[in-house]
């Protein structure tokens, strides 16, 4: 129960429980709209929807701030590739969250004369673009740990000369399945890599459909959303589980 209160005491533990819920609602009124006796049901799920949406943007003012801090962190990184793809995807994220700002001062009529679509438009482009800036980092921390882990086996089998083991190393290294089965292992042994490539894929679902790249429907939108919600969830109920610069 202390566990909870401390996580929903955070904005972003907040903004993270209005995020799976308003794809939990995307999810379900995709599901049941098709009934007719539903329809009352599926106004108030998208109307629950579109309060979360409202909700996430007052928890996300300020972040840009966070976003450029982010960046400059990033910028001190050791080696070449994370620090490229990682200063990239937070200076990219940066200007999402100024976009999403300028969309809620849009959306509280603050401002009535700014172009929603455009800036809407700017927003997937920018939060797309710092997506694939994860998930390119992401390949490389598998990259290297697989190249490692080839090196490994190829010790091994110097080391080891009985059948069994050669035949075990045959299977590993040959072909995409052993590629498949290294790959398997290596995010077995590394949670937080898996957890960090699951959920910038499932994030790529929403501005891929936005921007006419690849077109899903609001179940897939919502159910993807849900599951990147709810690892997001766990990465920050425990921070061991998040994926280190």
């Amino acid at each position: 129960m202390q566990g909870f209160v401390e996580f929903t005491n955070r904005s972003q533990g907040r903004e993270r429980i209005f995020r799976a819920t308003q794809y939990t609602c995307m999810l379900l009124s995709y599901v049941i709209e098709r009934n007719a006796d539903n329809e009352k049901l599926v106004l108030k799920l998208k109307q629950l929807e579109s309060s979360m949406s409202s909700g996430r943007k007052m928890f996300r003012l300020g972040n840009v701030v966070h976003a450029l801090v982010a960046a400059k962190k990033t910028t001190e990184l050791p080696e070449v590739l994370p620090r490229i793809c990682l200063t990239a995807s937070n200076l990219t994220r940066a200007l999402y969250f100024f976009c999403d700002t300028v969309l809620w001062l849009k959306n509280v009529g603050l401002q009535s004369d700014i172009n929603k679509a455009k800036w809407q438009n700017w927003a997937t482009k920018c939060y797309y673009f710092s997506l694939l800036m994860n998930l390119a980092r992401d390949w490389y921390e598998v990259s290297w740990r697989l190249e490692q882990a080839v090196q490994e086996e190829k010790m091994k089998e110097n080391c080891f000369w009985d059948e069994q083991h050669q035949q075990l190393n045959s299977s590993k290294c040959n072909g995409l399945h052993g590629f498949l089965f290294l790959l398997f292992q290596i995010l077995r042994r590394h949670p937080p890599l898996l957890l960090d490539m699951v959920k910038n894929l499932c994030d790529l679902s929403g501005p891929l459909d936005t921007l006419g790249i690849y077109r899903t429907n609001p179940g897939v939108i919502g159910f993807c959303g849900l599951l990147s919600s709810l690892v997001g969830i766990l990465t920050l109920a425990s921070p061991h589980l998040k994926l280190k610069d």
